[in-house]
């Protein structure tokens, strides 16, 4: 692309500077304007980006259909989906009639996705979809959609620290990135910052019928050396307000306004040296309701946690707890079948336990046995129909399993 050409360009898009790093930017985009490719457009908060998809698109076999920016960032998570798919009517509350979204308003033409970084991780797979088949569905709808569309995505963030954190899709972020085009920022672009102020003034001037202002050397010393963490959208506001307080008391013979660096630095705020440009965007707190989720998960594992250390601590020692006797069949039951051993005890399938190996539990179950009906018929003054009810067991259960202080007494009764 020769200089002729990149000067057109910038005069059609409204384009000021000559750095290399732009140049390079906006001849990228010129080369891929042709192609279908995914473009991911890179730099800082404020340095154009958006400039470069508008280029892409009016260089492209699709300039006839439609050109939609969306910003990510500021659709909420809850709409995002039904904001770039759609929705069927009655699929949420307040979706009084049927949506079509962004991805099939813009067929056959170009969608910008500013921000693509701010995207949550479901939405990202559905993107994903879309970019690979070019299907969609609509929210609430069960049938698949189709489009053709052309993405190009923009972020001011580390996508590939993202991804290490499991905050964006490594498969997206690939194919998001068949080209990447990175804007330089503006303390990069030294020569270009009294060429943007100079710009910013004399639009303003001339709209709001003002007297033009120019700076005198210390001052352009001044506006190069500062680092210009807002980039270009920073130098805008400050050569507007500069514009607006600056020449209001001027003489009325006078054409222009004459701005030092001190007076300059009035409107510039002192930034810390060992600030950087970062990245401001929507805190990811935690909703209400998934911390009550959690704290609920908390509570339940912390309650099977001493539930199993009950029952080991109760296989070490002598069991302290005997279950409630209610067997299901009370003719066919014994008590002692409520006391199963242990799975660790458990021989596996096919082989038959000899229960009588282990002879020190199977006392501690007889006595258990024989402590409750013991105990029941004391309850009971001896009344053995009113003991097995209690334990929900049968008479002739109760018979077979009487202490031998009550076997003698039901033997001299009968």
């Amino acid at each position: 692309m020769d200089t002729l050409e990149l000067q057109r360009l910038k005069n059609k898009f409204d384009i000021i500077g000559n750095d290399p790093g732009l140049n390079r930017a906006l001849e990228m985009a010129v080369a891929v304007a042709p192609t279908d490719l995914t473009v991911m457009v890179t730099g800082e908060s404020g340095t154009g980006k958006d400039v470069i998809p508008r280029i892409i698109h009016q260089n492209s076999l699709r300039k006839t259909g439609k050109y939609l920016a969306v910003n990510c960032a500021a659709i909420p998570s809850g709409t995002v989906d039904s904001e770039l798919f759609g929705h069927e009517k009655g699929s949420f509350t307040g979706a009084i009639e049927a949506r079509k979204g962004y991805f099939e308003e813009a067929d056959g033409g170009t969608l910008f996705l500013d921000e693509i970084g701010e995207l949550p991780l479901p939405t990202q797979a559905k993107l994903l979809r879309v970019l690979q088949s070019g299907e969609y569905i609509r929210v609430g709808a069960s049938k698949v959609g189709k489009t053709n569309v052309r993405v190009i995505a923009a972020t001011n963030v580390d996508l590939l620290n993202a991804v290490a954190q499991g905050k964006f899709r490594q498969d997206l972020y690939y194919r998001l990135s068949a080209v990447q085009i990175a804007m330089p920022p503006l303390r990069d672009r030294k020569e270009d910052i009294h060429l943007l102020f100079r710009k910013f003034t004399s639009d303003f001037s001339e709209r709001y019928s003002r007297r033009k202002v120019n700076l005198t050397r210390d001052a352009v010393d001044f506006l190069t050396s500062y680092r210009w963490p807002g980039n270009i959208r920073q130098l805008q506001s400050i050569a507007n307000r500069v514009s607006v307080f600056e020449t209001v008391d001027l003489r009325p013979d006078s054409e222009r306004c004459e701005i030092d660096a001190a007076t300059l630095a009035k409107y510039i705020t002192k930034e810390d040296d060992n600030m950087l440009p970062v990245h401001v965007g929507p805190t990811n707190t935690m909703r209400e309701d998934d911390k009550q989720e959690i704290f609920r998960a908390i509570a339940l594992l912390n309650a099977e946690v001493s539930r199993l250390r009950s029952l080991v601590e109760g296989r070490q020692a002598k069991p302290a707890h005997v279950p409630e006797l209610r067997p299901t069949t009370p003719e066919d039951v014994d008590i002692q079948d409520d006391f199963q051993p242990q799975p660790e005890e458990q021989e596996q399938p096919g082989h038959v336990v000899d229960y009588q190996d282990n002879k020190e539990s199977t006392y501690s179950l007889h006595d258990a046995s024989e402590d409750l009906i013991r105990k029941a018929l004391e309850k009971h003054r001896g009344n053995r129909k009113k003991a097995a009810e209690e334990l929900g067991i049968s008479e002739r259960t109760l018979y077979r399993k009487l202490p031998p202080e009550f076997r003698s007494a039901r033997n001299k009764e009968q």
